[in-house]
């Protein structure tokens, strides 16, 4: 019987896309300087939070001195401070930031994982290797089946999920826009909170905050 703890090993342990296993374990060897006496995970990185979480953020990719270093996603990384200080507003997170992977951040009825396990060359994974790890999404979405609201992060995240929930026609994507999925899921799309979005102010704090107060009223009404 699959489970979650199967599922972490499978994704760390993934070797499925050539270019991706490249770009991650070469970012780990040739260290970011601020970071050179950190051992860096260069893996697959897998989703984390609470096994019965009602919210699934689901982000671009792992960041290459973010989550490919720390092992865990959106820690380590200004997007990170970014979903976690509003998660925490919000309730679906026990700290405002989240530093290492062992700094005591848990998720309150909430799974944080990405469209891509894998950190891709200019942050840029291709349609293919979103389509190899289209069988992680799978199965959390099978292991996940308390989820009543996800948050995509981007375009990027909100194509796969669209595809997965089987949104037809899909509605184009904008930040607060809100869709309501066959099974009755809610999908939620912001901005990703990367450098590029939050350093221009495409993307603000009471933007990103919006979302997920949507987020936790939605969940509010199943538990």
């Amino acid at each position: 019987m699959d489970s979650l703890k199967q599922l972490t090993a499978d994704v760390s342990a993934c070797r499925a896309c050539p270019r991706l296993v490249e770009w991650r374990e070469s970012v780990a060897r040739d260290k970011r300087a601020s970071f050179k006496d950190d051992t860096y995970w260069g893996r697959g990185v897998p989703g984390f939070g609470d096994p019965h979480a009602t919210l699934w953020v689901m982000g671009l990719a792992p960041a290459a001195h973010g989550a490919n270093r720390t092992g865990r996603m959106f820690t380590g990384d200004r997007s990170g401070d970014w979903l976690y200080r509003a998660m925490h507003k919000a309730g679906f997170a026990s700290q405002a930031e989240s530093v290492n992977a062992k700094d005591g951040l848990q998720l309150l009825g909430a799974w944080v994982s990405s469209a891509v396990r894998c950190a891709p060359p200019e942050n840029k994974p291709t349609n293919s290797e979103r389509d190899n790890c289209r069988e992680f999404l799978v199965r959390e979405r099978t292991l996940l089946q308390q989820v009543r609201v996800v948050v995509c992060l981007g375009s990027f995240a909100y194509d796969a999920v669209c595809k997965e929930w089987g949104i037809k026609p899909k509605p184009k994507f904008g930040h607060g826009v809100e869709v309501a999925a066959p099974d009755g899921t809610i999908i939620l799309c912001s901005f990703h909170p990367s450098q590029q979005n939050t350093f221009t102010g495409k993307l603000t704090e009471p933007m990103i905050d919006a979302v997920f107060t949507r987020a936790r009223a939605i969940s509010n009404k199943y538990f």
